[in-house]
């Protein structure tokens, strides 16, 4: 007991709007519900957990974190009500406080744990039909802080001496989701051709649709990690993870469910790094960043950009460095930095033709190539273009490559591409051309459900309304009102900070 009151916890408490003689009652129902019938909680233990900052036994933080993510719907974990993970702690300190809001870095078996408690409260709320809603960002700037020198050392996969000598060893603690057994190449031969198939249908469709096979998957490789498999097969293992997390979290920011995104882009941050793989690390940070810059916050993706090609190490190929060198363009555009974004801009194309591909690139890679580069590239002229309207052309060039490109299966990247060609005319005085692209993108906009195309089109049709007099562009604008949400704000409350 620290005899200092649980800020979290109490937070948490207020926005339940429980008494605390309910959340007792509470806690003892889902107790056995769990099965611990034998827990008897009262009023005064639940005031002594928030005022006193008493830390419960197990299962009462299990308990606590699947009753608050019910009532808040959103997910809640062990340490957003402020306790820490029964367990061993691992050999790295762990890093908490008021600039620190994920308790981040953690050690390796909590990463597991963390993985397989938040999917497996993310599955709960979707079963249930709730959303994340009611929680906020952390700022990009938080975020490099906590993970800066972590992300730039060694993963510190060591065992411990115990376990060294039982290399097939599972922790009991955090994994009551998952049954533990050991698993071979052949399954995770499986599982990693899982991961191309999800890959690929989120290209093709967006996130809307397969996000829960998605989660489910990753939360039964939390669960496998509670193994202690020989190396090479646990490197294997984290890089499922990382790969899964990151397609969640993409997934997530795709229909707009943003904390819950952010949350697995971390974690999928921890899993790359504990399978020794900073390049991948960078890459789901750099997903962060992106996600940041579609927000509205350009300044704490760039924050959070430095860390991610700071801290993907010196194996990252030119390719991976060229894709990191867009994202952080498209920063500097949205902040109006023209020429920042020109200079980011040409060395991400030096890194990109510069790639001899004599090293094959890593799966998660592979979605980049040449017409993604032309994509970024129009979008962040595009993004420029409201502060300076001569990079419209200049943006009209990069899509339309874009889109000459575009292999089949990525629907999405091309009703992108569609919407910043139209967008462009239009900055560009050109309706004509703009209603035709435009009309090219609500054509195959149904085919896919991704939030983050609906947000695009609105930001296109703000551009419309200074052609409002003109007839075909009003049959426009009655067609995109047709094809958004009619309540666009409700995505957007779990964005505020």
């Amino acid at each position: 007991m620290s005899g200092e009151p649980n800020t979290r916890l109490n937070d948490l408490f207020g926005l339940a709007g429980w008494s605390k003689g309910e959340l007792a009652r509470l806690v003892n129902r889902q107790a056995a519900a769990m099965g611990h019938p034998q827990l008897a909680t009262d009023t005064s233990r639940v005031r002594r957990w928030i005022d006193m900052g008493e830390s419960p036994r197990d299962p009462v933080p299990k308990v606590l974190a699947a009753l608050f993510t019910e009532r808040l719907g959103r997910v809640v974990t062990i340490e957003d009500l402020g306790f820490a993970r029964s367990g061993r702690a691992g050999k790295r300190r762990d890093v908490q406080g008021v600039d620190n809001p994920d308790g981040l870095p953690w050690a390796p078996d909590r990463t597991a744990a963390v993985l397989t408690e938040f999917t497996g409260m993310d599955l709960m709320l979707n079963r249930r039909g709730l959303v994340g809603a009611g929680a906020a960002l952390a700022a990009g700037s938080a975020l490099s802080s906590a993970m800066h020198d972590w992300l730039k050392t060694d993963p510190g996969t060591s065992h411990d001496h115990a376990l060294a000598a039982d290399p097939l060893h599972a922790d009991p603690a955090g994994y009551d989701r998952y049954e533990a057994a050991p698993i071979g190449s052949q399954e995770i031969d499986a599982l990693e051709r899982s991961v191309e198939v999800f890959r690929a249908w989120d290209a093709a469709r967006g996130g809307g649709l397969q996000r829960k096979a998605v989660v489910g998957q990753l939360n039964e490789v939390g669960g496998m990690l509670a193994y202690r498999h020989p190396d090479h097969l646990q490197r294997r293992l984290w890089g499922v993870a990382a790969n899964l997390a990151v397609l969640a979290g993409w997934m997530s920011h795709d229909i707009g469910l943003e904390p819950t995104a952010q949350k697995y882009f971390v974690i999928a941050a921890h899993a790359a790094r504990e399978g020794g793989d900073r390049p991948r690390a960078g890459e789901a940070l750099s997903r962060a960043a992106r996600q940041m810059v579609h927000l509205g916050r350009p300044d704490d993706a760039l924050d959070l950009m430095k860390l991610a090609k700071t801290g993907s190490g010196e194996q990252t190929l030119p390719r991976t460095r060229a894709m990191l060198h867009t994202i952080e363009a498209w920063a500097q555009a949205s902040m109006g930095r023209g020429q920042a974004m020109r200079r980011t801009l040409g060395e991400a194309e030096e890194l990109f033709v510069s790639d001899k591909s004599d090293v094959p690139p890593p799966s998660w890679m592979q979605m980049f190539d040449e017409a993604d580069m032309h994509g970024m590239q129009a979008l962040a002229y595009r993004t420029l273009a409201e502060h300076d309207p001569s990079a419209a052309s200049i943006a009209q060039r990069h899509a339309k490559q874009a889109l000459q490109l575009r292999e089949g299966g990525r629907q999405r990247s091309k009703i992108f591409d569609y919407i910043s060609l139209a967008s462009a005319c239009f900055i560009a005085d050109d309706p004509e051309q703009a209603d035709r692209y435009a009309r090219l993108a609500l054509v195959s906009m149904g085919e896919t459900s991704s939030h983050r195309t609906w947000d695009r089109l609105r930001e296109m049709y703000r551009l419309t309304g200074q052609y409002a007099g003109y007839a075909k562009i009003e049959d426009l604008r009655e067609e995109i009102q047709l094809a958004l949400p009619t309540d666009p704000s409700a995505k957007r409350r779990n964005t505020r900070v």
